[in-house]
């Protein structure tokens, strides 16, 4: 045998000797689908959440009383137009009516300084020590 064909059966035994993995690749697949079927999945544990218990929600009937002074120095309770010496009066009907009841002053941009402070005078004079909540308010007076 010459030198050549030696060397020719060597690079052909090179090319027969090459190993074919896809049949490996085909096995492995196969595997990770079964175990991925097969797997049972493990349910995280949480914490439980310590919840107040639901209450009812009691519903109390304690609406506000709402003053309004217009740009014309009217003064308005309930959409009810009154005079400036009744205020005091009408607050303590309204209070006694519903106890628990909080009030409020709108008072419009053009309105007297003079008029808001009488209000506010009348609604201290009513039994309201707490502070009053003051809005202005450009809506217009009926």
């Amino acid at each position: 045998m010459s030198r050549i064909d030696s060397v020719n059966q060597m690079l052909a035994e090179e090319e027969e000797s090459k190993i074919d993995l896809t049949p490996m690749l085909d096995v492995v697949f196969i595997m990770l689908i079964f175990f991925i079927v097969t797997a049972t999945f493990v349910k995280e544990i949480a914490l439980d959440a310590n919840k107040p218990p639901d209450v009812d929600v009691v519903s109390d009937d304690s609406k506000s009383i709402t003053i309004v002074i217009c740009a014309n120095n009217d003064i308005q309770l309930d959409r009810l137009r009154i005079d400036r010496r009744a205020v005091s009066a009408q607050i303590v009907r309204r209070k006694a009516e519903n106890p628990k009841a909080s009030i409020a002053v709108l008072a419009h941009s053009k309105s007297n300084a003079d008029t808001l402070v009488s209000v506010v005078n009348s609604i201290k004079e009513a039994g309201f020590e707490d502070s009053v909540p003051i809005n202005q308010s450009d809506a217009a007076c009926n």
